[in-house]
């Protein structure tokens, strides 16, 4: 039986499809499986990084240096296509890992903004929320810390997809705005629309996340995640 969080790697892995040769930056332990999936199969050319200083293998043996100069020349340039987390996002795919409540006076204090605004507006970028619910997707976020569809500039603005344990959604709007792309099996419609604090777009009928080939499942049990620790951040069901 594919558990639901194989079917979150697969999901991430579709993120890097077609990109050719940039750089993948995967921030999390489901989207780094995804990313190592994606160049294992379907996207061979994707560059993979130790997060330092470093382009490494699939073994994670390094392949070559990635001075800070050169990062930052990829990242302006639109060659690398990150995979960021989100405390909240909105209909528009503006995120906030900086902070809950008023700026001013906030209840919570998170990461900061961190690179977000840089990458958002320079590389494409997609999310990973690993627990769907209304406190993650609102209305609106508290704090803009990486740039959503309605407040964009730049050339290489681009939010590709937004990954959860629940389902997949893109922004294949005329407005821009979250659409329901898949839900992964054994989900329904109703369920990701009582998790999200807005109205998401649901466009016909639904269909289900696909599933990992045999030899991708192959790939996520024995090669990329032989421990299991993907069930750690996405239980079974």
């Amino acid at each position: 039986m594919i558990t639901r969080a194989e079917y979150c790697v697969i999901a991430c892995a579709e993120v890097w499809r077609g990109d050719g040769e940039v750089l993948a930056s995967p921030m999390g332990l489901i989207p780094s499986f995804g990313a190592r999936l994606a160049k294992h199969t379907f996207s061979p050319d994707l560059l993979l990084t130790d997060g330092e200083a470093l382009l490494v293998g699939l073994d994670g043996r390094p392949e070559g240096w990635l001075p800070y100069r050169r990062h930052l020349t990829m990242v302006t340039g639109g060659r690398r296509h990150v995979m960021m987390g989100a405390s909240q996002i909105d209909r528009y795919g503006n995120q906030n890992i900086s902070c809950v409540g008023a700026w001013e006076r906030p209840s919570r204090q998170l990461l900061g903004v961190r690179g977000a605004p840089v990458n958002t507006l320079n590389n494409p970028v997609a999310y990973w929320i690993p627990k769907h619910s209304p406190r993650v997707f609102v209305e609106r976020v508290d704090m803009v810390s990486g740039v959503g569809y309605d407040r964009a500039v730049g050339p290489y603005h681009r939010l590709t997809r937004v990954v959860t344990d629940l389902a997949v959604l893109d922004f294949a709007t005329p407005g821009r705005t979250m659409r329901l792309a898949s839900v992964h099996p054994g989900v329904t419609v109703e369920e990701v629309r009582a998790a999200t604090g807005f109205e998401v777009v649901v466009d016909g009928d639904v269909p289900a996340t696909r599933e990992p080939a045999p030899e991708e499942l192959r790939l996520i049990r024995e090669v990329i995640d032989p421990a299991g620790l993907r069930d750690r951040e996405v239980p079974p069901r």
